[in-house]
């Protein structure tokens, strides 16, 4: 339950801005934003116990029955929701922690999943830091073929159009509700785009990184247009990314930094984090690349990292090291590629963090860095130099998710057994359909 203190500065918080109506948020095993309302009548007594409902929403498309559960408010959540008309009272936003009616946490709640490795991470010493660059697209509409907006390109600066005016739009909402935003460009591919969030602290992020993606749709629709953070949209285009920038402090130490080691200047503990994300990736794709549609992006020729490798500066790898700035010593991370912005931002930095905090914790020797073009590379060299790939479909991650020790002591043993279950129905809801592309090819001929 939360503290007296926090409860009232809500409710102080409340009724200063006349709030009406309070959306309690919380995701799904798959990432979907789910919500209910409540008046703020209801405010304190849900703070302090909560407010039931079906649990089974929360389990994606493999549900089994349904459950008595209860939503708690996050306190530290609370902030006015800027899309929502004020007239007649205001409209504010909570996250919740999913909790049995015993009070214990729920098994199937991301939220729990991510505070669980955090604590672990604590454990050990670490604050955990994560920094993500989410792309995404804008559309004219939903409708298909999607139709772009533009035929820009990378830091393009185009005259002003309703792109330039959603992104600006879309940072000044994310300011008013608290987030920091560092910076937004176009990217590579036409009608693509990104804002960066400023780095925080793993949970507040995942909490960012939702609200986030609810915000930039919003502004989309608010503007008559639609955006997608789908990873692979357009054929022959670049796909969409989530480049995920992360450190570990011990205070307010960067642990990730060694004075000593020019001239990468990283420590001990950032080159075994780096070993463990290498030796992991493929385990955790199911969660940081956990759609169909994301193994079309995760092909060679697109931007997107998809061989095992690190490096310096050579954006071909899956994990690249920003060069290190004389005085930057709390900028000193890693930034690992392969995540595509369609994740479930609570199991996906819960997964990263375990992968690097296993690579600490069993000394895992880090591979050389390359920083040729590992594209360009043959198949020979690679296997003689140890460079391993992601998986190529889905069919393939769930097969490494399926075996991988670290990531059911990551999820937990239901968890992981309901994500897995999850993902070989959408596997076999897709590999039983027949495309337009197999009749384009093949009816014809046979």
């Amino acid at each position: 339950m939360a503290h007296k203190e926090d409860i009232q500065y809500v409710l102080d918080q409340a009724k200063a801005e006349n709030v009406k109506f309070i959306k309690l948020w919380f995701t799904d095993i798959l990432g979907y934003l789910k919500s209910f309302s409540i008046t703020v009548n209801e405010l304190e007594m849900s703070m302090v116990e909560g407010q039931g409902f079906d649990g089974s929403s929360i389990q994606g498309f493999a549900r089994i029955d349904e459950s008595d559960m209860v939503a708690m408010p996050d306190p530290s959540t609370f902030v006015l929701l800027p899309w929502r008309p004020r007239e007649g009272g205001a409209v504010a936003r909570m996250f919740c922690d999913i909790v049995n009616p015993d009070g214990n946490p729920y098994q199937f709640d991301p939220r729990h999943v991510l505070k669980k490795n955090l604590a672990v991470a604590k454990e050990l010493g670490y604050t955990y830091y994560v920094g993500p660059e989410l792309e995404y697209f804008y559309f004219q509409n939903a409708a298909k073929p999607p139709v772009v907006m533009d035929q820009a390109g990378y830091f393009d600066l185009t005259p002003r159009d309703e792109a330039v005016d959603m992104r600006r739009d879309t940072v000044l909402m994310l300011e008013e509700m608290g987030i920091g935003v560092e910076y937004s460009h176009h990217e590579v591919a036409p009608s693509q785009h990104e804002i960066d969030l400023r780095y925080t602290d793993g949970l507040t992020m995942a909490d960012n990184a939702m609200t986030y993606r609810l915000v930039v749709k919003e502004v989309a629709i608010m503007h008559g247009c639609y955006a997608t953070f789908m990873p692979k949209p357009i054929f022959g285009e670049n796909g969409s990314g989530m480049h995920t920038h992360q450190s570990l402090f011990t205070g307010d130490k960067n642990a990730m930094y060694d004075a000593t080691n020019a001239p990468t200047y990283l420590s001990d503990i950032a080159l075994k984090y780096i070993a463990g994300l290498i030796k992991h990736a493929p385990e955790i794709a199911l969660v940081t690349n956990q759609w169909v549609n994301s193994y079309k992006r995760l092909v060679p020729g697109y931007e997107a990292p998809v061989y095992l490798s690190w490096a310096m500066r050579n954006r071909s790898d899956m994990i690249r090291v920003p060069v290190y700035k004389p005085g930057k010593e709390k900028a000193m991370r890693i930034e690992f590629r392969s995540p595509d912005p369609a994740c479930n931002p609570y199991l996906a930095f819960a997964a990263m963090l375990a992968a690097g905090l296993e690579g600490i914790q069993q000394d895992y020797p880090c591979p050389e860095p390359t920083e040729e073009n590992v594209y360009e590379m043959s198949e020979e060299e690679r296997t003689s130099r140890g460079i391993g790939t992601l998986p190529g479909d889905l069919d393939r991650a769930i097969e490494a998710a399926e075996g991988s020790a670290l990531l059911k002591k990551c999820l937990g043993e239901e968890m992981h057994g309901k994500l897995i279950a999850n993902k070989k129905i959408e596997w076999d809801a897709y590999r039983t359909q027949v495309t337009d592309w197999e009749l384009d090819n093949y009816l014809p001929l046979l």
